[in-house]
Order: structure tokens, then C-alpha cells, then sequence
């Protein structure tokens, strides 16, 4: 790890002008930048700590939605009665997400932040667009089995590894942000993660010198919630494929859905195609089979990932039996 110069936030406008330099880096649970650091993934030369400001609090909203400061700890939000009543996809995705001692120091704003897991990223020896623009994307040709098949482009393959934010895109999140002059913006979560097109770098529509305040929850819809995740083992791997899926159903016909994946693109992926698929339907597999045709429109595997394209298909078929089930 190099050597670098630690400050500590009293205001969010504070650190947010101090974040503006690109050798900066935000700090407050720490649970994947400090893993970076180590590996000289990342070599900031600043790290501002933002532990002392006064985000760490779940608020109700005027409109019946809730309101999670940026520094709310996971095992907090996945705990609060609230959100376990309204929100329950939201706390089964942070409990799928990791263990309770990373649950306790990671925080709401760090997990819709944290960077792609693939291996040629964490590698420095090995070409990566991502981490150097321009080296190459080593994935492509190489062991790219937890990879993207959605969204993808010639330059990342890489996936978002957040259980979190699969959640967050089902429930039509909103995050605020605040900048170093005061200003703030409500950004949709649907708007915050990028795909990597010709610039996978650029990883969420945050502006230099901008940060995380909190993230605001609507009204819970109606239906059934779910948060299924597959992967390699049981022990907190990440996804080879999530859905986050509500479901209002009634006597094997369904009258809406929303469905959002984890481990196929670059940011938590939702088709409103699908959706439209499966509303007003009837809650059989032609119907479902519709839907997954619709979520796998484009979808390529690498190689070493084509399993994920039937992977997909099969667990969204289980879901949606298990939902409509009467």
C-alpha cells in the first residue's frame, strides 16, 4: 500500500471540495477500497473520512417511502423493522451480500459504489480498461466465467457486483447528492450506474466533487417480494445471477411486476419489456418463458459465461412459479 494523507469530513460540503481532486478517494466503511489500496488498484494520495457527518440515519418520508443516510451500515438497514415489513427484497439482498462483520462496517453510499470484482481489474499486471483506459479488456479472451452477458462492449465485460443496488433498481431508488458548493441532486438509480460502453472507467453519473448523502425509498409497491441469488457456494460468494422480483398476483394471473437481475451487466439490469410481458397474464410458462425471452434479448456469452444465458431463464421461471404460486 503507498503512502497517502488522511482527513477527516466535518461537512459534507467540506468533503465533497476536498473529493474534487482525482487523487482523492471518499473513505468510510472501507470494505472494498482498502482491498484495492492494498493491491495498488488504488493509489490515492487523500483518503477524506466521512464517518463523523450526520448521514446515519432512516427517516420516513412525507410521501410513505423512507429516506437511508449515505453512511446507514448495511447490518442496520437490513435489520430496521421497517424496512424488513415493506422492503423485505431490500434486507434479504443485503443479508445474500456478505458476511455480518462486513455488513457491519459497509455502508449504504459505499455498496452502491463499490467497483466490479473481475479478476483482470484486480490484477495489475494484466490489461484492463477499467483500471487503465486504453491497456485492453484481458476478459474477453480470458477466464470470464462470472462476467457480463448483458449491456456489454468490446472494451469491459464486467459485472456489478452489488446485492444491495439489485434491490434498490427493483424498488425505483432514488440518490441524492450533494457538491462542494451546497448544491444537491436527486438522481434515479435507473440514471446512477453507467454501462461501459467506450468508457468503462466512468462507472455512475457522479460529477467530480460530488458524493452520496443518502438514498430515498418510494412507497412500497404491492406484491410479493423476493431477492433469489445464485452463485458458487453459500459462503457470501458473489452472483452469478440475482433477481430482485415483486409480484402482485392473484389467482394464478398476474396484474404487475418488476424485475431487476444482479451478475449479468455492468449496473443492476431491469427490463421493462419483461414487466410488460408478465402484467395482466397468466402466471403460466408460456408467460414466463415470454418474460425471459424478453430479459435475455442481446445477450451474449464469452465463452467461459454462456451458462449464465439458461441459468438466467431457469431461475427466473422459479421465481415467478414460487411468487404465483396459490
Amino acid at each position: 500500500m503507498k503512502a497517502f494523507t488522511y482527513q477527516r469530513a466535518d461537512t459534507a460540503t467540506g468533503a465533497a471540495a476536498a473529493a474534487v481532486k482525482p487523487s482523492a478517494k471518499i473513505i468510510a466503511g472501507g470494505t472494498n477500497l482498502l482491498d484495492l489500496m492494498k493491491l495498488q488498484v488504488e493509489t490515492p494520495s487523500t483518503l477524506i473520512d466521512i464517518n463523523r457527518l450526520p448521514l446515519d440515519k432512516i427517516d420516513e418520508t412525507p410521501e410513505g417511502g423512507l429516506r437511508i443516510g449515505a453512511l446507514v451500515r448495511n447490518s442496520d438497514l437490513a435489520a430496521d423493522p421497517r424496512v424488513r415489513q415493506r422492503y423485505g427484497v431490500l434486507s434479504r439482498a443485503l443479508l445474500a451480500g456478505a458476511s455480518a462483520q462486513l455488513r457491519n462496517k459497509a455502508t449504504t453510499g459505499g455498496n452502491l459504489l463499490q467497483r466490479t470484482r473481475c479478476y483482470y481489474f484486480y490484477d495489475i499486471s494484466k490489461p484492463c480498461n477499467k483500471r487503465s483506459p486504453g491497456s485492453g479488456c484481458a476478459a474477453l479472451a480470458g477466464f470470464n466465467r462470472i462476467h457480463a452477458i448483458l449491456g456489454t462492449s468490446d472494451q469491459c465485460i464486467a459485472t456489478h457486483p452489488s446485492d444491495m443496488a439489485v434491490a434498490m433498481r427493483a424498488l425505483d431508488a432514488k440518490v441524492e447528492t450533494s457538491n462542494r458548493e451546497g448544491d444537491t441532486k436527486v438522481i434515479p438509480i435507473a440514471e446512477f450506474h453507467r454501462l461501459p460502453g467506450r468508457t468503462p472507467e466512468i462507472e455512475t453519473s457522479l460529477k467530480p466533487g460530488e458524493i452520496v448523502t443518502a438514498v430515498t425509498l418510494p412507497p412500497p409497491p404491492p406484491g410479493v417480494q423476493v431477492y433469489r441469488k445464485v452463485r458458487d457456494r453459500a459462503s457470501y460468494a458473489f452472483a452469478l445471477v440475482s433477481v430482485a422480483a415483486i409480484v402482485d398476483s392473484t389467482r394464478g394471473r398476474i396484474r404487475s411486476a418488476r424485475l431487476a437481475f444482479g451478475g449479468l451487466a455492468h449496473k443492476p439490469w431491469r427490463s421493462p419489456q419483461a414487466e410488460q410481458k408478465l402484467a395482466n397474464a397468466s402466471a403460466d410458462t408460456t408467460t414466463f418463458d415470454a418474460a425471459a425471452n424478453a430479459v435475455l434479448e442481446g445477450a451474449r456469452g464469452f465463452g467461459g459465461n454462456d451458462f449464465k444465458i439458461p441459468l438466467t431463464r431457469r431461475t427466473l421461471h422459479s421465481v415467478l412459479a414460487e411468487m404465483t404460486r396459490t
